[in-house]
């Protein structure tokens, strides 16, 4: 055997268990890094919006809460250099989103009304209090419902946090993907019940977790934020509608 081809053959030889284990190792603390990244942008960003929406004047607080959540979603990311989320532009993908959301939207929503028909049965507040709009303002309202609060909301919840938890899983729990897909769903709705919790100050609103298990499960199940976007703005206008008919 000739130099080069035995230096070929040395470099080609598989890794040792040691380096194995020693690059398993890196990537399982580089994912921790991550988690606890994803939980330090979340109270940053809670916090910046529970601090900007008491500071600021009420005409330039409808944005707040989404630029916020946009900007701390882009900018680890941007500065990390990976990618966020799946949009999902291929067709095949869309329609799959749109009947899984159509089906979701028939089971959901009449419990949510039976839900909130419960609340007031027994006397208790709704999480949210139904604002619904005047006559003139139903089309800014949509459009602000769907387009601000779905949009930014799940870039942040479902694109960066689960994203992120799911990403982390797969390396902290190797193969069993049920259970990291299972994990990122129930703290990403862990972390959108606690924030609606500390912006809005009431324990009530508490009751997001279950939604955002839904709109978790729609982003795994359709791998797309399509999904979620267009069931988190659907939910909201149905909230309000239901509870204010209720009320």
């Amino acid at each position: 055997m000739d130099y080069l081809s035995s230096q070929f053959s040395i470099v080609n030889l598989p890794p040792t268990v040691e380096s194995a284990q020693f690059f398993g190792t890196k990537l399982k603390r580089l994912d921790m890094l991550l988690l606890v990244e994803t939980a330090l942008v979340m109270i940053t960003g809670v916090f910046a919006i529970k601090i900007f929406q008491t500071s600021l004047a009420s005409g330039t607080r409808w944005f707040v809460t989404p630029g916020i959540l946009v900007s701390a979603a882009l900018i680890p990311t941007v500065i990390r250099k990976t990618k966020l989320f799946e949009i999902g532009p291929a067709f095949k993908q869309i329609k799959c989103s749109l009947v899984v959301l159509g089906w979701s939207c028939f089971v959901v929503f009449p419990a949510m009304f039976c839900g909130l028909w419960l609340l007031k049965s027994y006397g208790l507040n709704c999480p949210l209090r139904p604002v619904l709009p005047q006559k003139h303002e139903w089309v800014c309202w949509l459009f602000y419902q769907f387009m601000y609060i779905a949009v930014a909301e799940e870039i942040f919840f479902r694109g960066y946090v689960q994203g992120n938890i799911l990403t982390s899983m797969s390396t902290i729990i190797e193969e069993k993907h049920w259970l990291q897909q299972w994990i990122s769903i129930v703290l990403s709705a862990a972390c959108f019940a606690v924030a609606h919790i500390l912006v809005q100050g009431r324990i009530i609103s508490g009751l997001t977790f279950f939604p955002g298990l839904i709109l978790g499960w729609l982003f795994i199940r359709t791998k797309s934020l399509v999904g979620p976007i267009l069931f988190h703005g659907l939910a909201n206008v149905c909230y309000f509608v239901m509870a204010g008919i209720l009320v």
